[in-house]
């Protein structure tokens, strides 16, 4: 398995804030943590910027996702505006997570709740060339639901 080194600076008052782990041995993201000063009560349809306790340094030619925790969705409604969020490799700002209430009942984040999930990926550049035309598919322009499925 290959591993990417990614340096990580926990912010100032955070250091009570776990930095984020993987929370089994095959999981795919890392658990990230709120660091909130206090509890932050979102109702339903609210939507929080969650300030997260730390700032990375991911590689050129790498992402970090920030993804939503399904254990949240499906018991409390608790989602991302912007899933995946992405976290360029030249950000050096402290992380931080945009939820979203989605649920029926008031939500509490709490400090150190785990609020999302980190997943590094490698991003490759892309050149665009511009052309006349493109090759046809089978599904040429179709899209929106267009294979019936």
């Amino acid at each position: 398995m290959n591993t990417v080194k990614v340096r990580i600076l926990r912010r100032k008052g955070c250091d009570d804030i776990p930095l984020p782990k993987y929370m089994s041995e095959h999981a795919s993201g890392m658990d990230v943590c709120a660091a909130v000063d206090q509890d932050v009560i979102m109702a339903p349809g609210e939507r929080k910027l969650v300030p997260t306790g730390f700032s990375i340094a991911l590689p050129p030619g790498y992402e970090a996702q920030m993804r939503p925790r399904s254990g949240l969705a499906v018991k409390h409604g608790i989602g991302m505006v912007n899933a995946p969020g992405t976290i360029d490799a030249d950000y050096r700002g402290e992380v931080r997570i945009i939820l979203i209430n989605l649920g029926d009942e008031p939500f509490t984040i709490k400090r150190g709740m785990r609020i999302a999930q980190m997943i590094i990926q490698q991003v490759p550049r892309c050149e665009l060339i511009e052309v006349d035309d493109l090759d046809e598919t089978h599904r040429n322009d179709g899209g929106f639901g267009h294979t019936g499925h």
